[in-house]
């Protein structure tokens, strides 16, 4: 079992930034994809960023192409999502996920594509 938990949300004004943490604790001796999803209420939860286990391969929602970047530290166990140029539409839930699929990480787009799941962060951009 992989137990995450996400840290960072809180009320931004439009225009500014925020990074979110996710510490994956347990069973991470595997190489997972991490993935950030979000949900807002009444919509489905979306993949925001993605990044593969050696961080040479990231994902990004058309939404967020050019102000959010993924990253990992591994040494660390820690995955990040900087948010800048955070606009009123980006007001959701945030959770962070994993999987262990080999498959591309283009391929790995969906939520039942990820196996492990945090309790979710909320992210408030006040316009």
């Amino acid at each position: 079992q992989v137990r995450l938990v996400e840290s960072g949300g809180g009320l931004v004004q439009a225009g500014g930034s925020l990074r979110l943490s996710c510490a994956p604790s347990g069973r991470t001796s595997r190489s997972y994809t991490m993935g950030w999803f979000r949900q807002a209420p009444g919509k489905e939860r979306d993949l925001v960023a993605a990044i593969s286990w050696s961080g040479d391969n990231t994902y990004y929602g058309d939404s967020v192409k050019g102000r959010f970047t993924v990253s990992r530290d591994n040494a660390k166990n820690t995955v990040y999502l900087q948010m800048s140029s955070l606009k009123a539409e980006d007001t959701a839930v945030y959770y962070c996920a994993a999987t262990s699929s080999v498959h591309p990480i283009v391929s790995n787009i969906r939520a039942d594509n990820y196996d492990y799941w945090g309790q979710g962060t909320q992210v408030t951009v006040s316009s």
